[in-house]
């Protein structure tokens, strides 16, 4: 535990990249299997769940500190986060922990997942009376659920590689899966993470997927590509990029985030593929010859209990639009043609299943690139975002880069809209003293016609560190009340927020939910007055359609 403390102490505190690295080797080239593979987990993206509410944090610390809780409340809406405030309101410890990381997760942290209040407050007090400032934060962060960490999965990959003297890729490929959290790490899996290549390594992938071949915003115009014959376009989709595997007799259905999601999607695990197939596609929600809102989607995800009459209502297919592996034999290797004409194949051999379950991409034709760009503006009637262009030679690589071909998605300009910040919150890890997360109105008429802010989204991308300084400050001299972590603040600045899809949604106060806000500029220029109305976005959702209505 204090070796993993120490190197989450060190990747928050610099972001320089070699300075992460170096922390990272030194961390893997010591750490004991078992407890370099939880680290793994966690700094590749796996999520700790939440073991102990909030609430009894708070109440035991205070108790544990012998503080009076105006003070503790005081405390954290200075410092603007639960852990940091809990790790420096307790007294020192009187003895000192040597318990590993995996230890601490799986016969520490863990059983305290339902347990009496009694128990875990005994359990919490033992814990404080063992760890310093620097472990009791991290121990926090496990134990709420809030573990984030400035360090990329790529940075973890290289570390890995450098420490193992095995290809990157080779080390991204194994790590796939490596975060869904329905098997524990283990110190055997960590070895093997670690070993070196194998003339068996395709054996040992189970129902793993591939790294994903990830696209590059094409910014400029597609001209600059050259011959538009040398490039293959498809429509870009707005669903959950997938890959589905069939090995061992069985389906795997992956998500880009690395989450095993075959149980919500049962009609595409009943999929009868050739044994040794992996395709990568997009799952959508398919109604009526077109794809239906990602809206829909989300009712499939968010569902534990997945009805007849669901299922029917909201039938799910597979777009498929690349072919990795056949009867066992990996094909990134082959030219992108080469993959698609396979894709093609199989994709007709499997058509007795019919297009509800798994179809093909379609091509778009065009004979030059002001033609297509023409055909791009039926993107949002279509229900799509765009387009992506896929170099004809280009092989099937990791992550996103253009050292084998190239992927780019050329997507249509985002929707975007003027809106006024009401409520700020702080973020998290060296964002913590700052307020970075926003939520934003447009106006609305009462039944008077008195015009109110009405809120309609969050975002908290977009601005530079430097324009956040002075937000925050802004911020903190408009503070009109105080909810917790939350400020609310004298409407006074105008931003331009961009989206990507808006739909009717019964779940938001302004009855319209948008998809991917985030924050394009600081709108100087406007006062309040002028931001937006409720009015204009429905205008922006009645011109996106039919496709766009559906509830979320």
């Amino acid at each position: 535990m204090r070796e993993f403390a120490r190197l989450f102490a060190e990747l928050d505190e610099t972001t320089a990249t070699n300075r992460k690295l170096d922390a990272l080797q030194a961390y893997f080239g010591s750490a004991a299997p078992e407890n370099a593979a939880w680290a793994v987990y966690f700094l590749a993206g796996g999520k700790p769940r939440q073991t102990v509410p909030t609430k009894l944090l708070r109440e035991y610390a205070i108790a544990y500190a012998q503080l009076d809780d105006w003070l503790f409340d005081e405390s954290y809406h200075a410092v603007g986060d639960l852990a940091e405030t809990i790790a420096h309101i307790l007294p020192p410890p009187e003895h000192h922990s040597d318990v590993g990381l995996a230890v601490w997760i799986q016969e520490r942290i863990a059983p305290l997942r339902g347990a009496d209040p009694v128990a875990i407050r005994a359990a919490l007090f033992g814990f404080w009376n063992e760890l310093d400032t620097r472990e009791r934060f991290l121990l926090t962060k496990l134990i709420s659920g809030g573990f984030r960490v400035g360090v990329s999965r790529l940075l973890v990959t290289r570390a890995l590689s450098a420490i193992a003297a095995v290809d990157s890729k080779l080390i991204a490929q194994r790590l796939m899966g490596w975060t869904d959290g329905s098997v524990a790490p283990t110190a055997g899996g960590f070895l093997q993470l670690i070993a070196a290549q194998s003339d068996d390594e395709h054996k040992l992938r189970g129902g793993q997927p591939y790294p994903f071949f990830l696209a590059h915003q094409l910014a400029g115009e597609p001209q600059a590509l050259g011959a538009i014959s040398d490039w293959q376009v498809e429509w870009k989709y707005d669903g959950i990029r997938a890959q589905l595997v069939r090995r061992g007799a069985q389906n795997y259905l992956w998500s880009r985030g690395e989450e095993l999601i075959t149980e919500r999607f049962p009609e595409l695990a009943a999929l009868r593929l050739p044994e040794g197939t992996v395709i990568d596609g997009e799952v959508l929600i398919w109604n009526d010859g077109a794809p239906a809102p990602f809206a829909d989607l989300q009712k499939r995800i968010g569902r534990k209990t997945l009805s007849a009459k669901l299922l029917a209502e909201l039938p799910a297919v597979l777009v498929a639009y690349d072919l990795l592996e056949q009867a066992g034999v990996d094909l990134r290797a082959l030219p992108q043609h080469e993959r698609r004409t396979l894709l093609e194949a199989l994709v007709e051999q499997t058509g007795q299943l019919g297009p509800q379950q798994l179809t093909l991409s379609p091509l778009v034709e065009a004979a030059s690139w002001d033609q297509l760009a023409h055909i791009r503006t039926e993107s949002r009637a279509r229900g799509v975002e765009g387009m992506m262009v896929k170099a004809k030679d280009a092989q099937y690589g990791v992550g996103r880069t253009k050292n084998v071909g190239t992927w780019w998605k050329w997507k249509i300009d985002p929707y975007t809209i003027d809106a006024v910040l009401i409520y700020a919150q702080a973020g998290h890890g060296r964002r913590a003293s700052l307020y970075t997360d926003y939520t934003f109105a447009v106006w609305d008429a009462d039944a008077g016609g008195e015009r109110r802010l009405v809120p309609f989204t969050k975002a908290y991308s977009g601005l530079t560190d430097a324009e956040i300084a002075v937000v925050d400050n802004a911020i903190r001299k408009t503070t009109v009340e105080k909810f917790g972590p939350v400020r609310s603040v004298r409407p006074t600045m105008v931003f331009e927020i961009g989206f990507e899809g808006i739909a009717l949604s019964s779940r938001h106060k302004a009855g319209i939910a948008v998809r991917f806000p985030r924050i394009l500029r600081r709108r100087d220029d406007k006062s309040i007055d002028d931001a937006d109305s409720l009015d204009t976005l429905k205008g922006l959702l009645a011109a996106a359609g039919p496709l766009s209505s559906s509830p979320a």
